[in-house]
């Protein structure tokens, strides 16, 4: 089995004319992209980071040993970037990886089993979780306190107010 990998950026486009590109990342803070050693990207190409400066929330402008040019960088637009999972810190208590939650139980409040999480999603209007419901139907739950009041990773499961269900 595989060591779990962490999506922690994006590159979104080139920076310049020396190979530097601009890079959305998935980190609490920009900076903290170059905090967990080398970036892989899916296809097993690793990236050292050589430079790194935050320029907006959310952004940084990345230079990456061994690109040097613009077409370098041009090249590898669109490609994600992971880290192993074990490079990150522990989370803080009641403070998770959406990547440690793939996998959990979803329960409705009363403990019925509800399904599996299928993955964590954002499509631009905010997180959303994907359940894998037992009959293979998998739906979309948007990823609130209201909707989701208990994750709970250490017992491998999330309770689900399910849309229209009655309250307890």
């Amino acid at each position: 089995m595989t060591e779990p990998r962490i999506l922690v950026g994006a590159i979104i486009g080139a920076h310049g004319i020396k190979g530097e590109v601009k890079v959305k990342t998935f980190t609490e803070t920009p900076a903290k992209l170059g905090a967990y050693g080398p970036v892989t990207a899916e296809d097993g190409r690793s990236f050292e980071i050589a430079g790194l400066r935050a320029t907006k929330p959310g952004e940084a402008v990345v230079c990456f040993a061994g690109i040097a040019d613009r077409n370098a960088a041009e090249a590898l637009k669109g490609t994600q970037l992971f880290v192993a999972r074990a490079a990150l810190p522990p989370p803080a208590p009641r403070e998770f990886y959406y990547a440690d939650l793939v996998g959990l139980r979803a329960e409705d409040a009363s403990g019925a089993a509800l399904g599996t999480v299928q993955g964590v999603h954002n499509f631009g209007a905010g997180d959303v979780l994907e359940i894998a419901f037992a009959g293979g139907d998998t739906e979309f739950f948007p990823f609130t306190d209201a909707v989701v009041p208990v994750v709970d990773v250490a017992a491998g499961r999330i309770v689900v107010h399910l849309p229209g269900a009655a309250e307890e």
